[in-house]
């Protein structure tokens, strides 16, 4: 039975997001990119526009899970509060398509893709490329991160039961 699973890289200015099939141990990617919302717009107009977005996205790919990335404290306390509500439009968006949830520590993916939980962001990139047999490295760097997370999420125990 083919899974697919919605990797989400929360973020206001750009929310990367990555989608791939496993069928029977077989990885595809059916699509990554990111959402781009812009700087110094309303920021609840912003947090809409990824609303509608990402349900877009749903809607049109079907995914069976959804894996968000937990926020790491930044010392930008205002960047951190704004991220956090992107991440909230994000996690209500997929609880209101019926979606399970996982999430996951940045060193959490880091550790699924690379085996090495401080891997650098080119690392994560050239580790999707090879696990997914990409022909080219997956840009931007949020969407690399979004099909990281996805893989992250099919190779946890979470995964796997269901």
């Amino acid at each position: 039975m083919a899974k697919i699973i919605l990797g989400i890289d929360p973020g206001i200015a750009d929310t990367g997001y990555g989608l791939i099939k496993n069928e029977g141990g077989k990885l595809t990617c059916l699509a990554y990119g990111s959402i781009k919302t812009k700087a110094g717009g309303d920021l609840a107009a912003r947090l809409l526009l990824l609303n509608s977005e990402l349900d877009k996205i749903i809607k049109k790919y079907q995914p069976d899970l959804a894996a968000v990335e937990q926020l790491f404290f930044n010392k930008n306390v205002r960047t951190a509060l704004v991220v956090g509500q992107a991440r909230g439009v994000a996690l209500l968006t997929l609880k209101q398509n019926n979606l399970p949830v996982v999430d996951f520590t940045p060193a959490q993916v880091k550790q699924a893709v690379s085996a090495y939980g401080q891997a650098s962001k080119k690392q994560v990139q050239k580790m999707v490329k090879l696990i997914l047999n990409l022909s080219v490295l997956p840009q931007p760097d949020d969407a690399a991160d979004a099909l990281a997370i996805a893989i992250c999420a099919l190779n946890s125990r979470l995964c796997l039961k269901s």
